[in-house]
């Protein structure tokens, strides 16, 4: 009896000692500590645009209109926040595609930072044209985070690593993602994102 006994406390000992080592889930890049957020969204179709859950299609290969399906999220105002969600495109026949955007609100409004496909799988950013990375090819999934600390810096991370840093001016900001044509693009495409969450500090 005294031997399942001591068997017993060491066994609940072990287990105990685990339960307060396990360490809490947190953001995969940028340095803590960070508050999960889970801001309201809103949905936007328009032109050919279709959404179906996590999967936000173009369906027509108009290259000219407001063609767009996309998850529009709540606007901001100061801190840092930071997006986190990885993005698998299934099927490309089109080409410069925007599938991340941080956008400003409010006084300033408009097109602030966008991440786009071409079709080869070059991802970009649209104001400037840097080239952030490749490898965003038909059935490849893409995890991109970005941390935007309102009134200093807006960086990029795709698949865990920096890739771009610019100035973030004072205002609002809200986060946007799913099949946006630019300028110069157009579909079809399909694009299905998952493991999209937020935090703030």
């Amino acid at each position: 009896m005294r031997r399942r006994l001591r068997l017993g406390a060491v066994l609940g000992g072990a287990l105990f000692g685990l339960a307060v080592v396990t360490p809490v889930a947190s953001a995969q890049v940028g340095t803590g500590p960070w508050n999960p957020w889970s801001p309201g969204y809103s949905e936007q179709e328009r032109g050919c645009g279709q959404i179906s859950g996590l999967t936000f299609q173009l369906t027509c290969s108009t290259g000219s209109g407001d063609q767009r399906a996309e998850r529009r999220y709540d606007t901001y105002t100061g801190g840092t926040h930071q997006f986190e969600g990885s993005f698998k495109i299934t099927s490309m026949s089109g080409t410069r595609i925007s599938v991340k955007q941080t956008f400003r609100d409010g006084s300033n409004a408009g097109p602030y930072f966008l991440l786009a496909v071409e079709k080869g799988g070059r991802m970009y950013a649209v104001e400037g044209g840097q080239t952030l990375a490749g490898g965003a090819t038909v059935g490849t999934s893409v995890r991109v985070n970005t941390i935007n600390q309102v009134g200093s810096t807006h960086k990029v991370y795709i698949n865990g690593s920096l890739k771009q840093t610019i100035d973030s001016p004072s205002g609002s900001y809200y986060d946007k993602f799913g099949s946006y044509r630019t300028s110069s693009g157009a579909g079809p495409i399909t694009v299905q994102w998952s493991g999209v969450k937020f935090w703030t500090k």
